[in-house]
């Protein structure tokens, strides 16, 4: 009777210009409570941008360019779970676009006898001599002898990068040049302008340096250069870029203000070694390039470009709840991680900062859709929000591989956040804070928030950098799983090397979590040109 009597209806209505009646308007359904509680969700066996190899993780990073096949390979210490008793062999992933990587395996075995004395390996480098037509791998032989550590540096040579010789009757050890036996590693060459190789040695309480012709036949030239505090700055790594010479080094000084990266630099060598002499920092934060949780970097051109390869380290715990703020207070991070790289930016006065790699704009390229789940003192639009203080908008879950860009502007003492791993279930969460510091500076903070949380975390903050003069900040945030980098940049400053801030940091249960904005003080911030992307 129904069908009926619509089509009786239907009938009687043809050729009139009013219809008999209307069909009632749709009531719209009221809307429902969205539940987005924080899920478990585990890293992928390998990590493809920021690499670590499906068994395993990355010890420190010796990335090479090689000129005879225009590709970066970053040969690293590869570590296990579980040790053998001869451990960390040199491993290698090579490159073109440092996004993108090729696992390549074993590149230096280890010594595979008690008395070996590279039984266990350290960090080194990797070097091309055009002359010879012969690759080179200086590296740390560590093993242990009369009761304590005892470190020499080491050869392996190669003619096409694949098959590799252990040179068993060159050595540097240290007795012969008066430096302590139980620090004496990370060896890493470089080039001066008069074609001379220069290979520095991290010793205790200064860096040895030895001089060569051939990059075969070494002699000591003496101290390249003391260390402050007579602390061990690990991994040192000396290139010219431009105008200046720097040297890059890892802090070894195991506080929350220690073990980071950073670097020294002046217009010749000479200044350079009298400026580390001295501690004259290029910047009012002791030329610190990351957080805490970017270490053991090295460098590589291409001869127009360089870039810096640190690994971010894993944490242990039974949740990620543990695992995420287990890098708190003057606590070591764990050794070997995941390799991030960063693409080295110059300024005009020859300071440095870190900036994304280019080549990720380009992977991360499918758009995913902006959904609301929930906001609070704010303004919500398709790529923005203006947030009020207190206020935030909370969004999806996120997938693994991840790229948000947004645009801030901020007055000067506003203080605003992006929280991760967040959920409708109460749960506590994981923000870094752009936080207003003194003198017109900005720092990001690592702060866990929610119930029972730990509030501001020592040691997993970043440093200080200038704000911009309008307040306007632009902003990336790159996730590969667990691993997160972000980089802040001033739409103000002269083209993209003007990067203001890097910031390197692991929060476990970043994907298929949702995440949030956040206002935490001040009248307005306001977000624009807000995206992401995956791949």
């Amino acid at each position: 009777m129904f069908f009926a009597f619509f089509a009786t209806v239907a009938l009687c209505s043809c050729g009139s210009s009013e219809p008999e009646f209307e069909l009632p308007t749709p009531t719209p359904e009221e809307p429902t409570e969205v539940s987005l509680p924080v899920m478990n969700s585990n890293d992928e066996a390998g990590f493809t941008t920021y690499f670590n190899p499906t068994s395993g993780r990355c010890g420190d990073p010796m990335p090479f360019y090689d000129p005879k096949t225009g590709e970066y390979r970053v040969l690293y210490l590869q570590e296990y779970e579980q040790n053998g008793p001869y451990y960390h062999p040199i491993f290698a992933a090579n490159t073109k676009d440092c996004a993108n990587y090729e696992a390549k395996g074993e590149v230096v075995p280890t010594g595979n006898t008690p008395e070996a004395l590279d039984g266990a390996i350290g960090t080194g480098c990797a070097a091309y001599d055009p002359d010879g037509d012969c690759y080179y791998v200086y590296y740390t032989g560590h093993t242990w002898r009369n009761g304590s550590d005892y470190e020499v540096v080491m050869l392996a040579t190669s003619k096409d990068f694949a098959t590799w010789t252990k040179d068993a009757a060159w050595m540097l050890r240290p007795e012969d040049f008066g430096y302590p036996v139980t620090d004496f590693r990370d060896p890493q060459v470089f080039r001066d302008d008069d074609g001379l190789w220069h290979m520095i040695i991290s010793a205790k309480g200064k860096f040895a340096e030895f001089t060569s012709a051939d990059c075969a036949n070494w002699q000591h030239a003496g101290d390249f250069a003391g260390m402050y505090w007579g602390r061990m700055l690990e991994c040192p790594d000396v290139f010219k870029m431009g105008d200046y010479w720097y040297l890059v080094y890892s802090d070894a000084y195991r506080s929350s203000e220690g073990r980071k990266v950073k670097y020294f630099m002046g217009r010749t060598l000479d200044e350079l070694k009298a400026n580390v002499d001295s501690r004259r920092w290029p910047d009012d934060h002791e030329g610190i390039l990351d957080s805490r949780s970017f270490y053991a970097g090295k460098t590589a051109s291409n001869g127009s470009d360089r870039y810096i390869w640190g690994w971010c380290p894993f944490r242990r715990g039974t949740t990620f709840e543990e695992k995420n703020v287990a890098v708190g207070g003057d606590s070591e991070p764990l050794w070997s991680g995941a390799l991030v790289c960063h693409k080295l930016i110059q300024h005009a006065d020859g300071t440095l900062t870190c900036g994304a790699v280019p080549a990720l704009g380009a992977k991360y390229n499918k758009p995913q859709t902006l959904k609301v789940i929930d906001s609070k003192n704010a303004e919500t639009s398709a790529n923005g929000a203006n947030l009020s203080a207190g206020g935030y908008v909370f969004y999806d879950r996120l997938a693994a591989h991840n790229h948000i860009s947004m645009t801030v502007k901020a007055g000067a003492q506003d203080k605003f956040g992006i929280s991760f791993v967040r959920g409708t279930d109460g749960r506590s969460y994981y923000t870094l804070v752009v936080n207003p510091e003194s003198n017109g500076r900005r720092k990001v903070n690592f702060e866990h928030e929610g119930p029972g949380s730990t509030g501001f975390i020592n040691g997993g903050d970043g440093y200080f950098f200038q704000q911009p003069a309008d307040g306007t900040y632009n902003i990336d945030v790159y996730t590969d799983n667990s691993v997160l980098t972000l980089y802040i940049s001033s739409p103000s400053s002269e083209g993209s090397g003007e990067v203001l801030c890097a910031y390197t940091q692991r929060f476990y249960g970043i994907a298929q979590n949702g995440w949030s904005i956040n206002s935490y003080s001040g009248s307005n911030v306001s977000v624009s040109n807000l995206s992401i992307t995956t791949y």
